[in-house]
């Protein structure tokens, strides 16, 4: 497996941290972290929120050499420090191979990622400008849902390793769907992904192992067994049963 995979192993260095008591280590599924082995291809991170999920996958992203606040690794811009220092006490074990592309993408910041790219293409150099390798239209031109699915089919290519905190905060079922495929042509071009999400359409697909945050720690689980599932099939199954307690008054 590991000849196939661009991230092997993540290890916690636990010698190394001082007191558990504090933030991140504090948080449970951090605390009794001592290492995972992740699936060579698609990997979910599942919680709720504040569990730890999109901490652990930035200082992943940051321990690989990615920019804090998202992008390629030839991004450098910082607009506000918001990480921990995490990335200082994991160990990352990689493959053998090397991937040909990579890509942080953090929703929250990924305006400022758009904001960074408009600034290098507008300063002289001798390159060609970065743009156009995000599809022909402008990021910033672009809807939120449309400029994270150009992301996705115009920057993103095969051999690539990304990491992706909640991509389907700005995507409709519809766009989640296309990002879903879309993903899986990825895969199969053999790029690896860690992504932190909730959404249950997302973390249906089929060959990806999903890891989740709760006071337990970190464990793996199978699809149906999540909340999101269970809850969304509840739900769907009959609306009305479950909003009469929630609306009661």
């Amino acid at each position: 497996m590991i000849a196939t995979q661009f991230v092997s192993r993540v290890t916690l260095r636990r010698d190394k941290i001082e007191s558990f008591d504090r933030y991140p280590f504090h948080l449970p599924a951090i605390r009794t972290l001592d290492r995972f082995e992740p699936h060579p291809k698609v990997n979910f991170f599942i919680g709720e929120n504040g569990s730890g999920k999109s901490t652990l996958l930035e200082a992943m992203a940051v321990s690989l050499g990615f920019n804090p606040e998202g992008g390629s690794k030839n991004f450098h811009f910082g607009t506000r420090a918001s990480h921990s220092n995490l990335h200082e006490y994991l160990r990352i074990a990689k493959g053998v191979k090397r991937p040909r592309t990579g890509f942080f993408l953090r929703a929250e910041s990924f305006f400022n990622v758009a904001t960074e790219i408009e600034r290098l293409d507008a300063e002289p150099t001798i390159g060609a400008p970065i743009g156009p390798s995000y599809g022909e239209r402008a990021l910033h031109e672009q809807s939120h849902g449309e400029s994270f699915l150009a992301l996705l089919m115009e920057r993103f290519s095969g051999q690539g390793l990304y990491l992706l905190d909640e991509p389907e905060a700005a995507l409709s079922p519809q766009r989640q769907l296309a990002a879903l495929s879309r993903l899986h042509d990825l895969v199969l071009d053999g790029s690896q992904f860690f992504i932190a999400t909730h959404s249950p359409i997302l973390m249906a697909y089929p060959d990806a192992w999903i890891f989740q945050f709760s006071r337990n720690g970190l464990e793996r689980v199978p699809y149906e067994d999540t909340e999101h599932f269970q809850v969304m099939r509840g739900f769907m199954a009959d609306p009305g049963r479950m909003l009469r307690p929630l609306l009661a008054r």
